[in-house]
């Protein structure tokens, strides 16, 4: 199939060089300007409500989406790579790939500082990319190529050379962007990272610098004067923490918030109204997903049959309403991704076929639990259809909704967990290899319990492939191969609507992206 990406080293090196619930206590916020400015010197606020506390504001392994925005408007990445496959550099002046592909030299931009006013070195740059490379510390894996890290050396204050123990396509996704750098001069006598705290409190390198947080309630930032970029327009910055959709919808019309997600139901009710929704990819995919360790979930038949049983389409209708905000997915890649590939067992709703596989397997009246985000309307409204669904063919199927936290943190106990299936979402960036956190044996982040040799073979085939085509036939398998051992049921590349008061202005400034939300709240602007 036609691939519409590049990754050979020559390539990349050429983009690189080219780019050089409610709370009870809100703190003191106003949606509205002091007299219309929109420079940093007023006193304006910007409030965002987010779903819940970040579960861990350590820049070395989060990976969830609260702790990911805080760390986004904190910290900074050397760069990030764009929706669009374009790399944008933030702390790095120059990223130069070697021409054997066994190294690649970052320059730093002249003048950094963190927001305390100290200098940012490459000594800064090292000394996280090594605390990030430890496995104990959490979210390590992409700085692996096999069973070996990358390292990074400083040859002077704005130079960091990262050596590669073998060749690896994804070598500059996965080393220059997405890695948020934090001070050694802060943090250099930390002995734990595996911590989801740093203390003292954030020192970044970001638009904002954080001045308070109380865990429920809010997160206040102000600007950071050290910022290497513009002044934020807006100097102050909240997020709230509003866990309930009724209420953010409430807090939206009522400007007690300036921006929130919100649900593809709701939006409706803000028409006419001084809020505008802005819906968007983020190249998501939303699933089921089955704890292979289980003994009642053992037989690949089992899995098999339980996603025959399901119809992606009622499910994703449920959840998002209408495809407007969906498209469904058939892979662990989103349809959106240039690698991914439907040529795989999409698991098309037969509910004769899934009788007969149970019947085969021996596994008449199977009783089984979902875990869920009980708080988010679309995994409810999901549960809900699979709960219906798996009922039509004999299976008794309990819903759980709990917290985010408490979801993961079940998952982490694999086949001891007492959740039996699991709805989720991930957004991985265009890179398959990333998805190899995922679904590798033994990955960080794979809270399937999923272990298939032939798989982990495809990831290391792949990464080490700088052919385009030859890497596409390998990724084409690969998803093939897992889609067969059914341990994971593809839904929908669903659509985040952000809904923001008309008072305010520059979102295509700040850039919708995903994860993060904005990319820059500080573009925004008080109209």
């Amino acid at each position: 199939m036609p691939r519409k990406i590049a990754t050979s080293i020559a390539a990349i090196a050429a983009a690189g060089l080219l780019l050089s619930g409610c709370t009870s206590s809100t703190p003191e916020t106003s949606g509205e300007s002091d007299g219309g400015s929109t420079s940093a010197s007023s006193n304006a606020t910007f409030t965002y409500a987010i779903g819940g506390d970040p579960m861990s504001m350590n820049p070395i392994n989060l990976s969830d989406r609260w702790g990911l925005t805080f760390a986004n408007i904190v910290y900074l990445p050397l760069a990030r790579v764009e929706a669009d496959g374009t790399v944008v550099n933030e702390l790095a002046e120059k990223i130069e790939p070697a021409e054997d592909g066994l190294s690649v030299t970052v320059t730093l931009k002249d003048d950094l500082k963190w927001s305390d006013g100290e200098p940012i070195t490459a000594e800064d740059v090292v000394f996280t990319y090594t605390n990030k490379a430890v496995r104990e510390n959490g979210n390590a894996d992409l700085l692996y190529v096999g069973d070996e890290p990358i390292t990074a050396a400083a040859t002077d204050d704005h130079t960091v050379v990262f050596t590669l123990p073998s060749l690896s396509a994804a070598a500059i996704s996965n080393i220059a962007t997405e890695t948020y750098i934090i001070p050694k001069h802060i943090y250099g006598d930390v002995t734990d990272f595996s911590v989801t705290q740093l203390d003292p409190a954030a020192i970044g390198s970001g638009p904002y610098k954080l001045d308070e947080y109380k865990p429920g309630e809010y997160l206040k930032f102000s600007a950071n004067e050290n910022y290497y970029g513009d002044a934020p327009n807006i100097p102050n910055l909240i997020l709230q923490i509003l866990t309930d959709a009724d209420t953010v919808k409430t807090a939206l019309q009522t400007d007690q918030v300036s921006a929130s997600f919100v649900t593809s139901a709701q939006v409706a009710e803000f028409e006419g109204t001084n809020v505008t929704t802005y819906p968007y990819s983020e190249g998501r995919v939303a699933y089921l997903g089955v704890q292979a360790g289980k003994p009642a979930l053992a037989d690949p038949k089992v899995r098999q049959a339980l996603f025959f049983a399901l119809d992606r389409g009622a499910i994703s209708d449920a959840a998002f309403l209408s495809t407007d905000y969906y498209e469904e997915a058939y892979s662990i890649l989103p349809p959106s991704n240039p690698w991914a590939t439907e040529d795989v067992e999409k698991y098309e709703q037969d509910v004769a076929k899934s009788k007969q596989l149970l019947e085969e397997a021996n596994a008449a009246d199977l009783k089984l639990t979902l875990g869920y985000i009980g708080t988010d309307p679309a995994q409810v409204a999901e549960a809900t259809q699979v709960q219906e669904q798996f009922a039509e063919v004999g299976v008794d199927l309990t819903l759980s909704g709990v917290d985010g936290s408490a979801l993961y943190a079940e998952l982490e106990k694999g086949a001891d967990s007492k959740f039996d299936l699991f709805l989720g979402g991930y957004i991985m960036g265009l890179e398959p290899d990333a998805y190899s956190a995922l679904f590798r044996t033994g990955a960080s982040a794979n809270y399937f319990g999923y272990s298939n040799p032939e798989v982990d073979a495809l990831f290391d085939a792949g990464v080490a492939e700088l052919d385009d085509a030859k890497r596409g036939d390998i990724y084409d398998e690969l998803q093939a191969k897992i889609q067969d051992d059914a341990v994971f049921f593809p839904i929908a590349d669903n659509k985040k609507i952000i809904a923001m008061s008309n008072s305010f202005t520059g979102i295509d400034e700040a850039r919708l992206v995903p994860i993060y939300s904005l990319e820059n709240f500080g573009k925004l602007a008080v109209k």
